[in-house]
């Protein structure tokens, strides 16, 4: 196992770096996050035509260039280092992964290519109505007459995705059905929610036709492996969104002077920053140790027992350490972290929201606890 980036790798993160500095900058994020889309669609054709990371971890059978988890954690650190309004998280991290695992041929070539080339936005709805993303919990039920019924909650851009991938339980235990979003019986309606960066939706499904994805039967083992790789891709965005608030702060602490000095001098301020850089130095290997397992894990069948631990480890870690980066900011910035006209809120908004997202970091570590034996 690598835990080091190759210079392929690099670039990439590079490139992208500069790519977001100039198309994303805070002043666009705020557009973005105010528009009715949610996001800036010329920026979305821009990143599939031109960068092409919509097919960066998609197979090169299916339109896509053959990268992985490793490349798909550097895109979405560094969106989450800009904090970017897109549906990229949902499309790809999300549904993207769990059609590329799925090991259903037909599912894969029907929708991974329009994903690729980013025609095609998509999402994976699993929180029932209860607000748990537990699997056991899942209540949407699925007919064998293909047809779904249930109500999902917390959908990633599910009001505007074109493909929803809805958990749902069968006679046989649980499966994966795919419903179009504009199907019949569907309805979706966006949530008021804490985070204007990032949109979310209930999703009600009132026999809404479905297509089965992936493994017939009881399909809870694949639908595991789904969530542990979704935990690797939310914690390298966290890692990002981690390092932009530390980032933040250092250069605040540089130029704010109080009592004749920089705050940045004071032993407090200096405290505050160099435990903020250990633990989100730990987060960042907790992240980019789980994205080289998943890469490992996505060419085993089956996948490594080292994947839900080191998902779990993640989670748990780059949470907790984005939403601590995030409050420190705004008490280093002072009154001026507190104003709208700030960015600081905006991430801590973000940090507390992706928090919660597939689990907290209480939930994860449970499990983590459970999975070594504790």
């Amino acid at each position: 196992m690598a835990l080091t980036f190759t210079e392929e790798q690099e670039e990439l993160r590079t490139t992208l770096r500069r790519f977001l500095t100039d198309k994303a900058p805070s002043a666009a994020v705020r557009r973005a996050m105010d528009s009715d889309e949610g996001h800036d669609p010329r920026l979305w054709r821009q990143m599939a035509d031109q960068l092409g990371l919509h097919g960066l971890a998609l197979p090169e059978a299916y339109g896509g260039s053959g990268g992985g988890p490793v490349e798909l954690g550097i895109v979405l650190e560094e969106m989450g280092r800009a904090l970017l309004p897109s549906p990229y998280f949902a499309t790809v991290a999300l549904a993207g992964q769990a059609l590329a695992a799925s090991g259903d041929e037909t599912a894969k070539a029907r929708w991974l290519p329009a994903i690729a080339d980013g025609s095609l936005t998509a999402t994976l709805a699993l929180a029932e109505a209860g607000g748990s993303w537990e699997l056991a919990d899942i209540e949407a039920s699925a007919t064998n007459d293909g047809t779904v019924s249930g109500t999902k909650m917390f959908v990633v851009d599910g009001h505007t995705a074109d493909l929803i991938l809805v958990t749902a339980c069968t006679g046989t235990g649980l499966g994966l059905f795919a419903v179009d979003g504009d199907a019949p019986g569907v309805t979706r309606t966006r949530l008021e929610t804490l985070d204007p960066t990032r949109r979310l939706a209930r999703v009600d499904l009132d026999g809404a036709p479905a297509r089965r994805v992936g493994p017939d039967g009881d399909a809870s083992p694949y639908l595991r492996t789904v969530l542990d790789l979704v935990a690797v891709a939310l914690a390298a965005e966290q890692v990002g969104g981690a390092q932009a608030c530390l980032d933040a702060a250092v250069a605040y602490a540089k130029v704010r002077v109080q009592f004749g000095r920089p705050i940045g001098s004071f032993q407090a301020v200096k405290h505050k920053c160099a435990d903020l850089l250990v633990q989100i130095e730990g987060a960042r290997s907790a992240a980019y140790h789980a994205t080289a397992v998943a890469a490992d894990a996505s060419r085993e069948e089956p996948p490594s027992a080292e994947l839900p631990v080191s998902a779990a480890l993640a989670a748990a870690c780059c949470a907790d350490a984005f939403t601590h980066a995030a409050k420190e900011n705004i008490q280093i910035h002072g009154g001026i972290g507190y104003t709208w006209e700030h960015d600081a809120h905006l991430y801590l908004k973000r940090a507390k929201s992706s928090e919660q997202l597939f689990g907290g970091p209480a939930t994860h570590r449970t499990r983590l606890a459970d999975l070594v034996g504790i």
